[in-house]
């Protein structure tokens, strides 16, 4: 979850096109970990990457929410709370984006399920 300096939090709206099959079309920026990079590294490669922006703070783990497929594969979505400035740019995995406030955010209609899981949890706190 990344925040901005006047506490306004970004979501990314996914691209329809790219994502037919899911239907919660806002979620946080994310993606793959690559095999020999540090999770730090991936992190930081995957924020450039989506928003084309840096993050000028270390980001602080703070939820692993395991995911099961039915393709048969095990995913663990790692989320991590981090700082960041700028305008982003997006790229062709999403379409938009939003700076919300802690309100706005948990009121989000579309929210990926789970982050909204998150959310609700109490794990994440303004």
């Amino acid at each position: 979850m990344l925040s901005n300096p006047e506490g306004r939090y970004l979501l990314l709206e996914r691209n329809p096109e790219k994502y037919p099959d899911v239907s919660e079309r806002w979620d946080l920026v994310g993606g793959r970990i690559e095999v020999g990079e540090s999770l730090l590294h991936n992190l930081k490669r995957e924020v450039l990457e989506e928003t084309g922006l840096l993050l000028h703070v270390e980001p602080r783990l703070v939820a692993a929410q395991d995911i099961i497929t039915s393709t048969g594969k095990h995913v663990v979505r790692l989320t991590y709370v981090g700082q960041i400035e700028g305008k982003p740019s997006l790229q062709g995995e999403h379409i938009s984006y939003k700076w919300l406030t802690w309100v706005e955010l948990n009121e989000l209609e579309g929210l990926d399920r789970y982050f909204k899981a998150l959310l609700e949890s109490g794990v994440l706190k303004e």
